[in-house]
């Protein structure tokens, strides 16, 4: 079992222990990828940026993180047009330090909270994927903004496989008729499932549901729902991404254990809450 104690988050209170933090996370992920069979390389990091602080961000990104997550539609469009400005000035006149960096020309934002449908056109042109596509009228409504545009979406769908009442998802017995629908909609690409478990001081307690999750992405494939593009599995945050990873995730999205606990704690978003918009990480 993996130690609790290696985790737990803690404050992060300068670029050093940040990158320690990083590679810390980073050698769990290709520890628990080797493990289970699979290259580390098979496994994606998403660093969620909740609690994280501007300078934290660009750090993380000369470090050569590319995927970033973001749950917060407001959040999102701040740290992408903080983030592009700092990039850019990266192309333009290279490091201030003039040190070599690992810095990617461009990063990778994924929406991972709820998705109000109100929000869609905010989000669209700044996100990669979206992991929290739960519902019929979600989807729809995304396949509306994306015949607009003549972009197509790439979207998770999400599940709510522990049946927690104040989590966003569909039930597992609706897994394949939902993904049917959104894998014939031609403006949508449906990647694959995420899922959330429900927070616990032991890892362990989150195996059943992963296990549970991995066996619905299997039931989707195994359908030949999304053909070959029907790959991801996103689940697994700090407190169980190795877990997660065992069971077969090849995305985990993990804040806390990299950028620390750097903001008082937010009450948990619940369906019906303030902004409607689910925590994470």
């Amino acid at each position: 079992m993996p130690s609790i104690l290696s985790h737990m988050a803690t404050r992060i209170s300068g670029p050093s222990q940040l990158r320690d933090a990083y590679r810390k996370v980073m050698d769990n992920i290709a520890r628990a990828a080797t493990k289970s069979g699979r290259r580390p390389t098979d496994v994606m990091l998403v660093a969620v940026t909740k609690n994280a602080s501007p300078d934290q961000i660009r750090t993380i990104v000369e470090l050569g993180q590319i995927d970033l997550g973001e749950n917060r539609v407001q959040h999102l469009q701040q740290r992408v047009a903080v983030l592009e400005e700092f990039l850019s000035r990266r192309r333009t006149m290279g490091s201030p330090t003039g040190k070599q960096t690992d810095a990617p020309a461009k990063v990778r934002w994924h929406m991972i909270g709820h998705l109000q449908r109100n929000k869609i056109k905010q989000v669209i042109p700044l996100v990669h994927l979206i992991h929290s596509v739960d519902s019929l009228r979600l989807a729809e409504e995304l396949h509306t903004f994306a015949a607009r545009t003549e972009r197509p979406i790439e979207v998770l769908l999400q599940v709510n496989v522990s049946g927690e009442g104040n989590k966003f998802g569909v039930a597992p017995p609706a897994v394949i008729h939902l993904a049917e629908q959104i894998d014939s909609m031609i403006h949508l690409r449906l990647r694959g499932l995420m899922t959330m478990a429900p927070y616990s001081d032991n890892p362990e307690d989150s195996r059943p549901i992963f296990a549970r999750t991995a066996e619905l992405f299997e039931d989707v494939r195994s359908a030949k729902i999304g053909g070959g593009e029907f790959n991801i599995l996103s689940m697994g945050m700090t407190n169980d991404y190795e877990i997660a990873i065992a069971e077969g995730a090849n995305i985990v999205r993990v804040g806390r254990a990299i950028f620390g606990e750097n903001e008082p704690p937010e009450p948990e978003q619940v369906r019906g809450g303030p902004e409607d918009e689910e925590d994470e990480d």
